[in-house]
This record gives C-alpha cells, structure tokens and sequence, in this order.
C-alpha cells in the first residue's frame, strides 16, 4: 500500500532494481570501490554497461553513509547513485550510518531535479543488516526527508516478504 508523505509518493514492489523506466534514479548499494560486485551492484553495472564502471573509478572509495551520482548509461534512467551502506557489526553507528546513506541519496537527488527515485534494501544482503530493523530506518528517514521537486520514492525488494515487511511498517506511518 502507497504512503503519501507531504507531496511525496512511498510505495513498495517486488523487483528488480536495475529494470524501472519510469524511475529517474535508481539507488546501488554499492561496495566502497564503487566496482561491479555480487547483488545490486552486480545487477546494475550489468545493466549499465562498462561506462558505468569507467564513470565510478575517480569517485571511489566512498565511506560508510557516503553517496554518490553518476550518470546511468544503460540504464533506463538518468542516474545512479550510489551508497555504502554500514556492514552490520563493524561499522558504528550502523543506524546513523544507514540512514546518512538515504539523506545524502535524497540531497543528491534534489540537487539533480530528480522527481522520482528507487532504493533497494540498503545494507540487508551480504552487509548483514537485519532486514526489519533497516527497512525501519530506510522509512523513518525517507519520509522525514523526502520533499519536492520529488513526487514518488519507491523501495524495490527482492521477495514478497520483504515487500510485506515494507508495507507493514509503511502503514504504521502517519498520512502526510
């Protein structure tokens, strides 16, 4: 079920990340060298083609919390940005962490005019975060931060019980 949040659109799917065309900018979780690696990163530097690699190179590394933009290429959309997430257990704050990593992602958005944007489940797959708990924070911090130009911020989850998770906790939420 869709949360409405001032102006801005939340709504949840099962899907892949590196497939939404009606999406200005899709989120990577990506690893610190901004490199091709295993789940979302793998997906969406497959889809974007090698000008993605060659276009992340300068930018990295990033820390913990840090995003960054570049252009799509392949992809669908006009952009990718990319975040660290915190690996869960080693990097602290993990919570304040995770959440930078959705702000600097919704501050670079803004920055770039982007009306639409979609985040996998940052920091859940091999960085071990606990999917609840981060779907918490992914929420929490989205709709205390989202607000126009952009007008829809989709998560993009990998199975129904993640999207359950989301929903659930997305109807939790007080209407905007």
């Amino acid at each position: 079920m869709p949360a409405q949040f001032e102006d801005v659109r939340l709504e949840c799917l099962v899907g892949d990340i590196a497939r939404q065309p009606d999406i200005d900018a899709v989120v990577n979780a990506a690893n610190a060298a901004l490199q091709p690696g295993a789940g979302v990163a793998g997906a969406i530097h497959r889809a974007a083609g090698p000008g993605l690699e060659q276009e992340c190179r300068p930018l990295a590394p990033i820390r913990p919390g840090q995003a960054v933009i570049t252009g799509a290429h392949n992809l669908p959309n006009r952009f990718v940005i990319h975040c660290l997430g915190p690996v869960y257990g080693v990097d602290r704050p993990e919570a304040e962490l995770l959440a930078s990593c959705y702000r600097e992602a919704l501050r670079l958005a803004r920055r770039h005019g982007v009306r639409s944007i979609a985040f996998p489940a940052l920091s859940t797959g091999v960085f071990g975060y606990p999917f609840e708990a981060a779907a918490r924070v992914a929420i929490a911090t989205v709709s205390a931060e989202a607000a126009p130009p952009l007008a829809l911020v989709r998560f993009v989850l990998f199975r129904p019980a993640d999207r359950d998770v989301y929903a659930r906790l997305l109807g939790d939420l007080p209407r905007g």
